[in-house]
């Protein structure tokens, strides 16, 4: 017959549908022909027009329930139903409202199963009242049961394209990921401080609760995020990271839910969002004090109901995602002066994770200096065998008011600079006085005044001893010479 092979082996719904109208319309006297198919994350029945013979009439999709549907009832009872007037629509009153204004009279709803599932309804309908009987149901099932395996494998090809698609946006993340690397590839440290922290991530990373990672920046909270990941059942899932700060406002959801096709001008394509490409996995927000106020209700219903929309879509996705979350702001003042929503502050701050500035544990800053110094070393071929004593003691001394990005930064550039085995920090780069001391609008300090009193502090702690390995030129990171230039020049001489 006319619906077989050719129909069951398309593999997209749009195409099926075109092709199965007009065959049909060889086989089964019609002026409307539509597919209602059960929609299971929603548990409604979803009809779709196919073919009408009303001229340039609306492609039509309409969810109802299953108990107001006769495609519901169809669908439960796997028994066709007929209907000889439109007044026979009455138990169920807003199908009755919608197909009303098209002049229809008569229905036939078929049950469209295959032996996998049972997936909706088959609906025949025409304008003149009584066309189908009794007598054409056995035929019509024979159709339908043909229309339902090619309505299956069109939806199992659908479903397998779309997780072809995610799995290969999953990759080109996880690709990405490998390229960028982390601060640094493991905690370093053992204070007080540090170890209170590791506790606590030891404690909750087991389980799915949201975490709240809150430290100024540069203290290493996306390395505590991926810390809980690695200690976590979801370990050998995604660990996505999207910072809120980076992406421009009118991206920011997009990025967060993935759009659609045709969703806003240059949505050439369906996205993927970040929740997503988290299902089972960690999604890691920082900086999630600066995700918008119009945007914090979607964000606060997925965090509740696991479910949300993409952008430009209806179809609800469910995913299950373990949050953390990062910030250096403070929140809760945010939440008083009307600037953050306090219901997603405290979804948020269930479990929060406090981390200490690095000048609260200068403990660790020789370790650090001694990993970043072997780090960089190695990736760049050189050989750095000691760091003197005075360099350290400056290290710890100093405030670090960037934190261990700061170090970081710092260690690398004396690695680049340091011109033998001994690592060399131009100490000019380590200024605490200018690092503690706030503006003030009454008193205006000038370079030229900023450096002479720098190089006169240098030149006292080295008992005014220019030349050497512990003179102040070395200290200074410059030349003998250079610094002979720099005290004529800013009036500098040494106290009888």
């Amino acid at each position: 017959m006319a619906v077989s092979e050719a129909i069951i082996s398309h593999r997209d719904l749009s195409s099926l549908f075109h092709d199965l109208a007009g065959r049909l319309r060889q086989v089964a006297r019609f002026d409307h022909l539509s597919l209602v198919l059960h929609d299971a994350p929603n548990d409604t029945m979803r009809l779709h027009v196919l073919e009408t013979s009303e001229p340039n009439a609306p492609h039509i999709v309409i969810d109802l329930p299953p108990e107001e549907d006769p495609a519901g009832l169809v669908w439960r009872t796997q028994q066709p139903l007929i209907t000889s007037r439109v007044g026979e629509l009455s138990r169920w009153p807003r199908l009755l409202e919608r197909v009303q204004p098209y002049g229809v009279q008569s229905f036939c709803w078929l049950p469209l199963t295959t032996a996998r599932r049972r997936l909706g309804a088959l609906v025949f309908t025409c304008k003149q009242p009584s066309a189908y009987e009794t007598a054409d149901v056995d035929f019509l099932r024979h159709v339908a049961n043909q229309v339902a395996v090619a309505v299956e494998n069109a939806l199992a090809f659908q479903e397998l394209t779309a997780l072809k698609d995610q799995l290969a946006q999953e990759k080109a993340y996880l690709e990405e990921e490998a390229r960028t690397e982390s601060h640094f590839g493991q905690v370093v440290g053992d204070s007080a401080a540090l170890r209170r922290v590791l506790k606590e991530v030891d404690t909750v990373a087991p389980t799915d609760s949201t975490v709240l990672v809150r430290g100024e920046t540069g203290t290493g909270k996306e390395l505590i995020a991926r810390a809980l990941h690695d200690l976590s059942p979801r370990r050998d899932r995604t660990f996505v990271k999207l910072n809120c700060a980076a992406i421009p406002m009118g991206l920011l959801e997009s990025e967060l839910f993935g759009h659609e096709k045709g969703a806003f001008t240059g949505a050439i394509s369906q996205k993927v969002g970040r929740f997503e490409l988290g299902h089972r996995g960690t999604l890691f927000l920082d900086e999630v004090g600066d995700i918008p106020l119009e945007l914090q209700p979607k964000l606060l219903r997925v965090l509740q109901e696991q479910e949300f929309e993409r952008l430009g879509g209806t179809k609800t996705i469910k995913v299950d995602v373990r949050l953390v979350a990062a910030t250096h702001r403070d929140l809760a003042k945010m939440v008083a002066d009307g600037q953050f929503r306090k219901d997603l502050f405290y979804r948020l701050n269930v479990f929060p994770v406090v981390l200490p500035p690095l000048r609260e544990r200068p403990d660790d800053i020789p370790r650090l200096v001694r990993h970043f110094t072997h780090q960089f070393a190695r990736r760049m071929g050189r050989r750095i065998e000691s760091i003197p004593s005075e360099v350290m003691d400056a290290l710890v001394r100093y405030p670090w008011p960037g934190n261990v990005r700061e170090l970081q930064n710092v260690i690398e550039r004396a690695v680049i600079l340091s011109p033998g085995l001994s690592l060399q920090v131009p100490l000019s780069d380590l200024q605490p006085e200018a690092a503690q001391v706030p503006v003030s609008t009454n008193a205006v300090i000038t370079l030229a005044d900023a450096e002479r009193e720098h190089i006169l502090g240098v030149l006292h702690e080295t008992g005014w001893v220019l030349a050497g390995p512990k003179g102040a030129a070395t200290r200074l990171g410059m030349k003998r010479s250079t610094l002979q230039a720099k005290m004529k020049r800013l009036g500098i001489s040494r106290p009888v």
